[in-house]
């Protein structure tokens, strides 16, 4: 049989620097996102990094030296990144990219780090997304680092969301923070009551403000909303005691009590008055939405920078292993490769890294649209209002008919010549992005730092004993603990799974994602080996198994997808994840295939680069088919009852005598009878007979598809790890053990 012909190898001599990651990346051409990278680089790797190894994680409190971290933001700009120039910042438009890329460079070094620096920003997003001009632009002004000539102090925030409630965090919707009115005079704005206890919550040591979630207590107010409060307000704003937490030590944690009055003109968004009623504009759910839509996804990217930073330690770990060892010498296999020698450690150390690489890939791919989306979302609302539409379902409904266009769009032909009308339609593309969006979010957050911190466990076994001492090159102990928090933060894997299973089957969505099975099959065509074909085809068995279930029901005749049936739906959705971030994570290694030439410093050596980059593609892509092959299988056929070896059971089943009768007729049959009952009813040791199900053809024939599929995968890890044991690393880490 004819095979392709094996390619040419080149080797990645080094690792991939800042012109590969910002054209991968997509920020190539934003300066200013370069140097917000370069200053968050060096905070990291030089002020935190210190405070880690002279253990300032192994202090609950908030101290001086904590504090000088927060100060080191202010001065790299890494807090003014939220803000727009004449609120004090100096990048102009959508930030979410921005604010991803400042956050994996913190939390390449220490994920508490990148928390702190967040949190100031996760109190202001609800302002930022919801809140009225005037507040918008008071809180952003104070919060931004004092200008030339200033002489003040940057205001910081936080966000009080959860509640001391038994299983806290699960349900976002349950509220104990009560919010009445105690004075309201005619004439005059009313003067509100807020009484919260806040639990985990974030720079809570030393914010000035926080915005709280709370939920009416008086007939005179409606429903829920969130507030700014201030810490000289009049009442009780008790910072509570520190969270006595194993990770994030970097940043401020804390069990609040708030009991202050404030002007109903800090509820986020304002208010209408409808008969003697006071009625926020926009509910504390509707608040929760807009602001962890977005957020989610740079928790989700500061796992994927821990897997990626984890790399260069353990290269470093393996190749040293045996120096100094009585009789190993320099110049030696034993000496120079040290562990790498053996193809068992180079492996491993390739799925650590190849997981690295789709984590980060599907986060800067979810920042990115979000990006996109921002001024898209702004032109709905402003129609939205215009319409006089208002409230989520009866924004929905006018979606309804951009959504067909959109989806009308997507299945025409490139010459037909109504597309370009529906091309530059505002709302098309605005129901196109915001349908993708609302599925990356979630699977980002879902799967770097489930499936992230499983891969960190990894990185830390790879070191030996070391990679659990305090002095571990890399700081991965500290990394793999704090991932753990990193999967529960802004709702655990539950919230995620259960937003997915709600987003991943909207009509706008599939449609899209049909059309990126076609473009990974082109991509295969072109470039082979990245795992293109093989993820295709998982992409097929991920879409058909979704159709099948929706459609199926179990024994009893209960359907199987069901929002209720989440060993159903929340499977199929870690599934899709694996899709998504190996499809992200091929992308990127096609932008640097069409991009890089044109860099002088990315050009160097790049066929080396791309060439590994598409060899961990295609490792990924073959667990994700492994994964989703998996996955499908059970949900397929788990759900059918084995026949027994009874009367029903055997219905299909041969007996002895059909079978030589048959033989006469059609000699060899024999040999293709599985099931065969005796005439004194003997039948193979089973359980019974082989089981079946509708469509079960149709799904065994994708599986056999996709087992063949995955022809190369093994050859490509096998380049992979040849080029670890290659690749030049650095004399020392860059920063301090």
């Amino acid at each position: 049989m004819a095979t392709a012909a094996v390619p040419e190898v080149t080797t990645m001599h080094t690792l991939p620097g800042d012109a590969i990651r910002q054209i991968q990346w997509r920020f190539a051409d934003r300066f200013d996102l370069q140097m917000l990278v370069q200053s968050a680089r060096t905070v990291a790797r030089t002020t935190v990094a210190r405070m880690v190894a002279a253990g300032e994680r192994n202090t609950h409190e908030w101290t001086p030296a904590k504090a000088e971290m927060m100060e080191a933001f202010d001065r790299a700009g890494i807090t003014a990144a939220f803000m727009e120039p004449e609120e004090g910042g100096f990048i102009t438009g959508p930030k979410n990219l921005a604010l991803s890329l400042a956050a994996f460079e913190l939390a390449w070094v220490d994920g508490g780090a990148a928390t702190g620096s967040l949190a100031s920003f996760l109190a202001l997003a609800p302002i930022h997304e919801c809140g009225t001009a005037e507040q918008v632009k008071h809180y952003k002004t104070l919060a931004a680092p004092p200008q030339a000539g200033e002489d003040r102090k940057p205001w910081r925030g936080a966000f009080a969301l959860t509640e001391p409630l038994p299983y806290v965090g699960v349900d976002t919707g349950i509220l104990s923070g009560k919010l009445r009115i105690v004075e309201w005079r005619d004439g005059s704005e009313p003067l509100l009551q807020v009484d919260k206890r806040g639990r985990f919550i974030t720079n809570i040591a030393f914010a000035n403000f926080v915005t709280a979630a709370v939920i009416s207590d008086d007939p005179r107010i409606k429903g829920s909303c969130v507030v700014i409060l201030e810490e000289g307000d009049e009442g009780i704003f008790d910072r509570g005691t520190a969270t006595k937490k194993l990770v994030h030590q970097l940043s401020s944690t804390g069990d609040p009590i708030f009991n202050l009055k404030v002007p109903a003109s800090r509820i986020v968004g304002g208010y209408t008055v409808v008969d003697g009623v006071i009625v926020p504009n926009f509910n504390h759910g509707e608040v929760i939405e807009a602001v962890f839509r977005r957020t989610r996804v740079t928790v989700g990217l500061m796992t994927a920078a821990k897997l990626l930073s984890a790399v260069e330690p353990v290269i470093r770990y393996q190749r040293e292993r045996f120096h100094g060892a009585a009789g190993v010498k320099p110049g030696t296999m034993r000496y120079d490769l040290g562990i790498q020698q053996r193809e068992d450690a180079l492996h491993r150390l390739v799925d650590v890294w190849a997981t690295g690489e789709a984590a980060a890939s599907l986060g800067f791919a979810a920042a990115r649209i979000f990006d996109d989306l921002e001024p898209l979302e702004k032109h709905k609302n402003a129609l939205m209002k215009q319409l006089g539409v208002s409230g989520k379902r009866a924004v929905l409904k006018a979606l309804q008919e951009s959504e067909q266009r959109a989806i009308s769009l997507l299945g025409m032909a490139p010459n037909d010549p109504r597309r370009e009308e529906l091309a530059v339609d505002p709302m098309v593309d605005f129901v196109l992005k915001d349908a993708v969006a609302d599925v990356l979010c979630p699977a980002t957050k879902l799967w770097n730092t489930g499936v992230g911190a499983n891969q960190m466990r990894e990185a830390v076994s790879l070191m030996g004993g070391y990679g659990i001492t305090e002095d571990c090159p890399g700081f991965l102990a500290n990394k793999w603990m704090d991932a753990q928090l990193e999967a529960t933060y802004e709702g655990p894997e539950a919230v995620q799974r259960r937003q997915l299973t709600i987003t991943m089957t909207r009509e706008v969505f599939l449609a899209q994602f049909r059309i990126w099975i076609a473009e990974m099959r082109k991509v295969a065509g072109d470039y082979p080996g990245t795992g293109a074909c093989t993820l295709a085809s998982a992409m097929e068995m991920w879409q058909w198994t979704l159709v099948h279930l929706q459609n199926a029901t179990d024994p009893v005749g209960n359907k199987l997808y069901h929002g209720q049936r989440q060993g159903v739906t929340f499977a199929l959705a870690d599934a899709l994840c694996w899709l998504l971030a190996s499809r992200c994570q091929i992308l990127d290694v096609m932008e640097l295939q069409a991009r890089g030439g044109d860099d002088a410093v990315a050009a160097e050596g790049l066929a080396g680069t791309v060439q590994f980059l598409s060899d961990l593609a295609h490792v990924q892509a073959a667990r994700a088919a492994g994964e989703v092959s998996r996955i499908s299988a059970e949900l397929v056929f788990g759900y059918n009852l084995h026949p027994a070896w009874d009367t029903e059971g055997c219905s299909h089943c041969f007996t002895t005598q059909e079978l030589e009768a048959l033989e006469e007729t059609m000699p060899g049959i024999t040999a293709f009878a599985i099931d065969v009952v005796g005439a004194d009813g003997s039948h193979p040791l089973k359980a019974g007979p082989c089981a079946g199900c509708g469509g079960s053809s149709d799904f065994q024939r994708m599986q056999n598809k996709l087992c063949t599929c995955l022809s190369g995968c093994r050859l490509a890890k096998d380049r992979a790890a040849d080029t670890l044991s290659k690749v030049m690393i650095p004399e020392a880490l860059d920063y301090p053990a």
